[in-house]
Formats: C-alpha cells, sequence, structure tokens
C-alpha cells in the first residue's frame, strides 16, 4: 500500500486514525506445519506466514519497520528453535518487506530478481510517503534499513524443508513488478496484495512516480490461482480464503476492466470513467472494505490501452 501525489483527485482510505501498524499475538496453525501470524484487518499490517519444515522453516513477510521484523524473527525462532530460517516476500511494499533488516545474518532472505530491483528503484520515495500516511507509522519506519537478499532466483525457486516443500513463483507484473507467490506443498498458497479477503484491490496506479501496476496480467494470474485451486488462501490482508473469495476478485477486476474500456470508446475522460464506475462498484460489492481503491483500478485500465 502507498499514498498517491496529493495533487491526484482520488485519495486511498485514510489511515491516520487506524491503531499502530504493529504484527502482534501469536502464530496460529492453519494447516500442517504452516502457521500465519494474522492481520486482524489493521489496515499496514500483513498476514505473516512462517512455515516450518523437518530440517529449515520460511517466513513470509515481515511487517513494516525494523520493531516488527524483529517481532516476527522472535516467534519464527520461537517455533523452529535451532533449524535454519529463511526468509522472503511477497512483494516489495514497505508493511511486507521493510522489516527484512532484522532477518540479516539470522536467515537467508530470497528475493526474486523484479523485486530486488524494485525494491532499489521505490524503496526511498515508499519510505517518505508511507511517513507521511501518520506519526505511528513512521514511528514504525524509524531506523529501516535498505536489506539486499541473500539468494536472488529468476522465475521460480523451490526450497526444501524437510518434509515440506515450497515452491516460490515470480508472477509480476501485475500488483508490483515483481510480485511473488508462496505455495506450500501445493495446498497453501500465499498470494500477497494479488489478493485480499472483502477489500477492493489495492491499484497502486500513482502517475508519474509508479504506474507499473498492470491489471491484465493480474487477472491472468488470479486465473492461474483458480485453476491451482489450494485448499487454503492466505491473503496479502484480511481472513484465509478459498479459490471462490479469488474468482470474486477476478470478476471485479474484470468488470472493471471491461467498464473502462467501454466508458473510453464512449468519448468519457479517465477522470469520468473513473468516477461511473466507482459509483457502480460501490453499490455492486458494498460489503468490500477500502471502496478508495475502485478509482484508481478504473484510471489503470483506462490508460493500459487507450488506442483500443
Amino acid at each position: 500500500m502507498c499514498v498517491a501525489n496529493p495533487a491526484e483527485q482520488a485519495a486511498p482510505p485514510d489511515v491516520r486514525d487506524a491503531p499502530p501498524p504493529i504484527v502482534r499475538g501469536e502464530p496460529v496453525e492453519v494447516a500442517d506445519g504452516v502457521f500465519v501470524i494474522p492481520d486482524n484487518r489493521v489496515p499496514i499490517v500483513p498476514n505473516v506466514g512462517i512455515v516450518l519444515g523437518d530440517n529449515a522453516a520460511l517466513v513470509v513477510d515481515t511487517g513494516i519497520g525494523p520493531r516488527n521484523g524483529e517481532y516476527v524473527l522472535k516467534q519464527a525462532r520461537r517455533l523452529a528453535g535451532d533449524r535454519p530460517l529463511y526468509l522472503t516476500i511477497t512483494h516489495f511494499h514497505p508493511e511486507h518487506g521493510f522489516g527484512a533488516q532484522a532477518f540479516k545474518g539470522a536467515a537467508t532472505i530470497i528475493y526474486n530478481r523484479a523485486q530486488r530491483e524494485e525494491l532499489h528503484r521505490k524503496a526511498a520515495a515508499f519510505t517518505e510517503m508511507f511517513t507521511g500516511l501518520g506519526p505511528a507509522i513512521a514511528a514504525e519506519l524509524d531506523g529501516f534499513e535498505l536489506t539486499d537478499p541473500d539468494l536472488v532466483y529468476e522465475g521460480q525457486a523451490e526450497i526444501d524443508l524437510g518434509r515440506r516443500r515450497v515452491v516460490l513463483r515470480g508472477v509480476g507484473p501485475a500488483h508490483t513488478a515483481g510480485d511473488q507467490t508462496v505455495l506450500v506443498d501445493d495446498r497453501v498458497l500465499f498470494t500477497g496484495d494479488l489478493f485480499e479477503t472483502h477489500m477492493f484491490p489495492i491499484a497502486p496506479y500513482f502517475p508519474p512516480f509508479d504506474t507499473e501496476v498492470d491489471g491484465d496480467r493480474w487477472i491472468a494470474v488470479l486465473d492461474q490461482f483458480i485453476a491451482l485451486s489450494p485448499e487454503i488462501v492466505v491473503p496479502g490482508h484480511g481472513e484465509l480464503a478459498d479459490t471462490a473469495q479469488i474468482r470474486e476478485v477476478r470478476d471485479y477486476l474484470a468488470h472493471v476492466r471491461g467498464e473502462a474500456a467501454r466508458l473510453r470508446a464512449s468519448g468519457l475522460s479517465a477522470d469520468e470513467a473513473a468516477a461511473t464506475i466507482d459509483k457502480a462498484a460501490r453499490t455492486r460489492w458494498a460489503t468490500w472494505d477500502n471502496p478508495e481503491w475502485i478509482s484508481f483500478t478504473a484510471q489503470a485500465f483506462y490508460h493500459a490501452n487507450p488506442h483500443t
């Protein structure tokens, strides 16, 4: 998540009055050897994964800033004992990966190449933007240091934790340029912000600063998730889910894509099209949180293929 250029008319959810973005609570075992520290629907807190094998353990995402990273490391070490640790992140956004410095020297950190490159391109700007979201968020970013991975892969990587197989797969550009999924034993899928439960998808379309969100690719990735049909889906934010809920988000994105193309062809401006789509979507998906993201998604699709 991030904030837009203040000059933009649309604005993302206002989190100034939200609880501090602190990863809290005990890890909950959601499948054999797979634990999640739930986000409890607190803004700018992700679902954090800890996957235990006989020989090693993997942490998925860290929370925002060094203090959250230290808490996640403590929980991982408590569960894993003296087994070696790995860390990976679903994508570079601060609430998912800006606690990685706590793991330097304590775990083997693995990113895909696009993730690492995006981190280097955007970390400074995103740190500044998130700091501006409010004092509680700024406090968690105090002392943040950009942390490079120990290992970088292209395409797909497999980690054998000992009686537990984990596949990391780069699937961006979609939500970000370097999105990554984490699949455990072909049963449990960590999606990052490619999918959230009962929330409008976060489309970080912030021209001219960040326009790498790819809606067409995002829909294609969700189609892959549906075909995979995992037993348990761990979203970037929100409660555990299933394939049917992924299909709902896929259909929402496809609806916005179709409406953006139709309204553009009818002569409406990007702002007019976004406002029209926003109004209808708030009614159709009235139970979803964070409708502020609808306009960003509409703008991204409107500008993706302006000559079609």
